[in-house]
Formats: C-alpha cells, structure tokens, sequence
C-alpha cells in the first residue's frame, strides 16, 4: 500500500496484489457487484473501479450505486506526500454521519487500522441496509 497526500487529498492506495483480498474484505460485492477497492480518499470515501476501469468515490457508509460520484482527478503516479501521523491510520466516525454522528466532534473521532476499518465499513452497512429494508 502507498500512504501520503496528493494536493488536498490523503490517499491510501492499494498494490494490485491487495486489491482482490481488500475488495472481499469490505465486501464490495454485496453492495457494488463488479466493482473492486483501489484505496482510500481522505478516509471517508472509498477509491471503486469498475470493470470498464473507470475510477469512482463511493461513502464507506452507505456503499451503494446510487452514491457513486466519478473520480475527478487522476491517481498519481509520483510518490505521495507522507505524513508520519497518519501512516497505517484510518479516521473513523465513531458514530457515523449518516446516523446522526458529529464530524467535527472530537469524541466521535477515532483511528483505526486497515482490519478494523474494513469491519467498522461492512458492519455499519448492514446495519444501514437492514434497516433501509
């Protein structure tokens, strides 16, 4: 995985030998068959590629096609900014946003690493999806 700024933006970007584990581990076919994980941006949104190659941002809660939005840059092939205080860290709302959660709230904010993140991100929604049904 390559870590660091790019502009304005904090990405986590996976090798392509991760990419197929990283896509089940979120479990992206669940909420977007056909599409696989290439990384983070700035922590709350997931980096999609569909089979056509075309890049997306996608919430990490709710995953769904409805809230795919086409990347409007280029991942960069230059080396990423590092930020030691964030290397290996993911942010996390410890109660969502989109379940009433406060972004700016500092006891709503906590670091994860890349396992945990992905079980936050798939048990948030099934909990968004079961109720959403």
């Amino acid at each position: 995985m390559k870590e660091g700024w790019h502009d304005d933006y904090y990405l986590q970007l996976f090798d392509s030998s991760e990419i197929p584990s990283v896509t089940e581990s979120y479990c992206l076919d669940k909420y977007l068959p056909g599409f696989s994980v290439v990384g983070l941006l700035s922590w709350d949104d997931l980096i999609v590629r569909d089979k056509k190659d075309s890049l997306f941002s996608v919430p990490t809660v709710p995953l769904g096609p409805e809230h795919l939005k086409r990347l409007t840059f280029q991942l960069p092939t230059s080396p990423l900014i590092s930020d030691l205080r964030f290397i290996g860290k993911v942010k996390w709302y410890i109660k969502p946003i989109l379940f009433g959660g406060n972004p700016t709230a500092a006891d709503n904010i906590s670091w994860v690493d890349s396992a945990q993140h992905c079980q936050l991100v798939v048990w948030w929604n099934d909990q968004y999806h079961s109720q959403k049904a």
